[in-house]
Protein backbone atom coordinates (compact mmCIF):
# COMPACT_ATOMS: atom_id res chain seq x y z
CA UNK A 1 0.00 0.00 0.00
CA UNK A 2 1.61 3.25 -1.00
CA UNK A 3 0.74 6.44 1.21
CA UNK A 4 0.47 10.13 -0.75
CA UNK A 5 1.78 13.64 0.52
CA UNK A 6 -2.06 14.08 1.01
CA UNK A 7 -3.45 10.90 3.06
CA UNK A 8 0.21 11.26 4.94
CA UNK A 9 -0.84 15.00 5.99
CA UNK A 10 -4.65 14.19 6.64
CA UNK A 11 -3.34 11.00 9.09
CA UNK A 12 -0.77 13.77 10.76
CA UNK A 13 -3.67 16.10 11.27
CA UNK A 14 -5.61 13.19 12.78
CA UNK A 15 -3.16 12.59 15.40
CA UNK A 16 -2.56 16.26 16.62
CA UNK A 17 -5.93 16.65 17.07
CA UNK A 18 -6.31 13.32 18.96
CA UNK A 19 -3.20 14.75 20.80
CA UNK A 20 -4.90 18.06 21.40
CA UNK A 21 -7.94 16.49 22.56
CA UNK A 22 -6.11 14.01 25.44
CA UNK A 23 -3.88 17.11 26.27
CA UNK A 24 -7.71 18.89 27.19
CA UNK A 25 -8.77 15.83 28.34
CA UNK A 26 -6.25 15.33 31.16
CA UNK A 27 -5.93 18.82 31.73
CA UNK A 28 -9.24 18.77 32.83
CA UNK A 29 -9.15 16.08 34.74
CA UNK A 30 -6.62 17.34 37.10
CA UNK A 31 -8.35 20.66 37.18
CA UNK A 32 -11.52 19.48 38.14
CA UNK A 33 -10.45 18.15 41.41
CA UNK A 34 -8.76 21.80 42.59
CA UNK A 35 -12.33 23.39 41.28
CA UNK A 36 -14.55 21.17 43.40
CA UNK A 37 -12.11 21.76 46.24
CA UNK A 38 -12.35 25.37 45.61
CA UNK A 39 -16.57 25.44 45.76
CA UNK A 40 -17.03 23.53 48.46
CA UNK A 41 -14.52 25.56 50.54
CA UNK A 42 -16.43 28.34 48.84
CA UNK A 43 -20.04 27.00 49.88
CA UNK A 44 -18.62 26.69 53.44
CA UNK A 45 -17.49 30.01 53.47
CA UNK A 46 -20.49 31.61 52.41
CA UNK A 47 -22.62 29.08 54.48
CA UNK A 48 -20.42 29.88 56.96
CA UNK A 49 -20.88 33.83 56.48
CA UNK A 50 -24.48 33.54 56.39
CA UNK A 51 -24.96 32.18 59.93
CA UNK A 52 -22.25 34.10 61.76
CA UNK A 53 -21.53 37.86 59.53
CA UNK A 54 -19.45 39.19 62.34
CA UNK A 55 -16.72 35.88 61.76
CA UNK A 56 -16.53 36.90 57.76
CA UNK A 57 -13.18 37.45 57.76
CA UNK A 58 -11.53 34.91 59.75
CA UNK A 59 -13.72 32.49 58.07
CA UNK A 60 -13.03 33.72 54.56
CA UNK A 61 -9.30 33.41 55.75
CA UNK A 62 -9.51 30.19 56.85
CA UNK A 63 -11.70 29.93 53.51
CA UNK A 64 -8.91 30.85 51.20
CA UNK A 65 -5.69 29.25 53.04
CA UNK A 66 -7.40 26.37 53.21
CA UNK A 67 -7.87 26.70 48.94
CA UNK A 68 -3.93 28.10 48.86
CA UNK A 69 -2.84 24.63 50.53
CA UNK A 70 -4.98 22.23 48.42
CA UNK A 71 -3.41 24.23 45.17
CA UNK A 72 -0.21 23.66 46.35
CA UNK A 73 -0.57 20.35 47.47
CA UNK A 74 -2.33 19.83 43.78
CA UNK A 75 1.20 20.82 42.63
CA UNK A 76 3.53 19.06 44.45
CA UNK A 77 1.39 15.71 44.14
CA UNK A 78 1.51 16.54 40.25
CA UNK A 79 5.54 16.86 40.29
CA UNK A 80 6.17 14.33 42.63
CA UNK A 81 4.28 11.52 39.57
CA UNK A 82 6.35 13.43 37.19
CA UNK A 83 3.32 15.28 35.54
CA UNK A 84 3.30 18.94 34.87
CA UNK A 85 1.74 21.49 37.18
CA UNK A 86 2.46 25.18 36.17
CA UNK A 87 3.17 27.13 38.67
CA UNK A 88 1.95 30.12 37.71
CA UNK A 89 -1.11 28.88 38.76
CA UNK A 90 -0.38 29.83 42.56
CA UNK A 91 0.69 32.92 41.33
CA UNK A 92 -2.32 33.96 39.57
CA UNK A 93 -4.46 33.01 42.34
CA UNK A 94 -2.58 35.21 44.46
CA UNK A 95 -2.68 37.93 41.87
CA UNK A 96 -5.76 37.55 41.99
CA UNK A 97 -6.27 38.33 46.30
CA UNK A 98 -3.81 40.96 45.78
CA UNK A 99 -6.02 42.65 43.35
CA UNK A 100 -9.27 42.19 44.62
CA UNK A 101 -7.81 43.24 48.48
CA UNK A 102 -6.64 46.43 46.37
CA UNK A 103 -10.31 47.10 44.65
CA UNK A 104 -12.12 46.49 47.98
CA UNK A 105 -9.61 49.38 49.96
CA UNK A 106 -10.03 51.47 46.64
CA UNK A 107 -14.09 51.17 46.32
CA UNK A 108 -15.22 50.57 50.23
CA UNK A 109 -17.14 48.24 49.27
CA UNK A 110 -19.97 47.36 51.68
CA UNK A 111 -20.89 43.47 52.43
CA UNK A 112 -23.06 42.77 49.99
CA UNK A 113 -21.20 44.72 47.05
CA UNK A 114 -17.92 43.07 48.81
CA UNK A 115 -19.87 39.13 48.87
CA UNK A 116 -20.78 40.10 44.86
CA UNK A 117 -17.22 41.28 43.96
CA UNK A 118 -15.12 38.32 44.75
CA UNK A 119 -16.96 35.84 42.82
CA UNK A 120 -17.41 38.25 39.55
CA UNK A 121 -13.45 39.00 40.17
CA UNK A 122 -12.42 35.46 40.23
CA UNK A 123 -15.35 33.55 37.57
CA UNK A 124 -13.42 36.56 35.30
CA UNK A 125 -9.79 34.85 35.73
CA UNK A 126 -11.31 31.33 35.06
CA UNK A 127 -12.39 32.66 31.80
CA UNK A 128 -9.89 34.00 31.06
CA UNK A 129 -7.46 31.02 31.27
CA UNK A 130 -10.67 29.09 29.54
CA UNK A 131 -9.69 31.18 26.39
CA UNK A 132 -6.22 28.94 26.24
CA UNK A 133 -7.51 26.19 28.63
CA UNK A 134 -10.94 25.48 27.61
CA UNK A 135 -14.37 26.30 26.90
CA UNK A 136 -15.24 24.76 29.97
CA UNK A 137 -13.67 27.14 32.40
CA UNK A 138 -15.35 30.00 30.05
CA UNK A 139 -19.01 28.68 30.78
CA UNK A 140 -17.72 28.47 34.44
CA UNK A 141 -16.88 31.53 34.74
CA UNK A 142 -19.19 33.32 32.47
CA UNK A 143 -22.03 31.49 34.11
CA UNK A 144 -21.18 31.96 37.81
CA UNK A 145 -20.14 35.83 37.12
CA UNK A 146 -23.65 36.56 35.34
CA UNK A 147 -25.67 34.28 38.41
CA UNK A 148 -23.28 36.71 40.96
CA UNK A 149 -24.96 39.36 39.20
CA UNK A 150 -28.37 38.71 39.11
CA UNK A 151 -28.64 37.52 42.70
CA UNK A 152 -26.53 40.88 43.69
CA UNK A 153 -29.45 42.78 41.83
CA UNK A 154 -32.61 40.94 43.04
CA UNK A 155 -31.91 38.10 45.95
CA UNK A 156 -31.99 40.34 49.05
CA UNK A 157 -32.15 38.73 52.61
CA UNK A 158 -30.23 35.13 51.41
CA UNK A 159 -27.92 36.55 49.49
CA UNK A 160 -24.81 34.47 51.19
CA UNK A 161 -26.84 31.34 50.88
CA UNK A 162 -27.76 31.90 47.25
CA UNK A 163 -24.10 32.62 46.83
CA UNK A 164 -23.08 29.56 48.37
CA UNK A 165 -25.62 27.41 45.64
CA UNK A 166 -24.23 29.87 42.65
CA UNK A 167 -20.72 30.17 43.28
CA UNK A 168 -19.73 27.10 45.31
CA UNK A 169 -22.33 24.90 43.73
CA UNK A 170 -21.22 25.68 40.09
CA UNK A 171 -17.43 25.60 40.85
CA UNK A 172 -18.73 21.84 41.94
CA UNK A 173 -20.65 21.12 39.20
CA UNK A 174 -18.28 22.55 36.58
CA UNK A 175 -15.71 20.27 38.20
CA UNK A 176 -17.86 16.97 38.05
CA UNK A 177 -18.63 17.92 34.52
CA UNK A 178 -15.10 18.51 33.34
CA UNK A 179 -14.05 15.07 34.89
CA UNK A 180 -16.38 13.59 32.46
CA UNK A 181 -14.36 15.04 29.27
Amino acid sequence: MEINAESAAASLAEIDTIVARLKQSSFYRGASTLIIVWGALVCCGYVASSFAPRAAIAIWSVVNSAGLVATLATGLRYRRIGADFDWRIVIAVLLFFALGLACGRIGHFGPRENDAFWPILFMFGYALAGLWLGRALICLGVSVAALSFVGYLWVERWFDLYLALVDGGGMILAGLWMRRA
